[in-house]
């Protein structure tokens, strides 16, 4: 934001520090003013016909502004896709260890990406993949649902899960 000097505007439609309307002036009368109050002249809205300026204490303003986007930043919730690669000849064992990491993404709050690469001939047996990532939708149905079915990428199978949320589960 333009401010004091920087401000480029031969006339400005002036707002006082208490909110009040105070009119079209000359910048140079408006720099007057915001000198005399011991605050700075800021260029609110520097696209309207005139600019719109404002009197007001600069750093506190930008302090406020800062403090409100750190808030923001502290309420937003970060949504991480973690993957779990499987092969279509998984063992049993291995398989629900496998499952144990899906289970804990999910409880983290974690998207998770299973997906299942077909290496050389096993591309023709698609269809054991798709079971195998619908047995694991299936095992984890409480805890998630699924984002999106089990589809078909290039040699990789994929599925994506998202975890239920807790206002759902009640």
């Amino acid at each position: 934001m333009p401010v004091n000097e920087g401000i480029r505007a031969r006339e400005v439609r002036l707002i006082g520090p208490n909110g009040d309307q105070l009119g079209i002036k000359k910048l140079r009368e408006a720099l007057q003013l915001a000198q005399e109050a011991n605050l700075d002249l800021v260029n609110v809205a520097p696209n309207a016909k005139p600019p719109v300026c404002r009197i007001m204490d600069y750093g506190k303003y930008r302090y406020e502004q800062s403090k409100r986007e750190k808030e923001a930043r502290k309420k937003q919730k970060v949504i991480t896709v973690k993957e779990v690669r499987l092969s279509s000849s998984i063992e049993e064992h291995d398989l629900q260890t496998k499952l144990r990491n899906v289970k804990k993404f999910l409880k983290k709050g974690d998207k998770v990406k299973c997906s299942i690469r077909f290496r050389g001939r096993e591309i023709t047996h698609q269809d054991i993949g798709r079971e195998l990532l619908n047995r694991i939708a299936e095992e984890v149905k409480d805890e998630a649902e699924v984002e999106r079915r089990p589809k078909l990428e290039g040699r990789s199978m994929v599925m994506i899960l998202t975890p239920v949320s807790k206002r759902e589960k009640h």
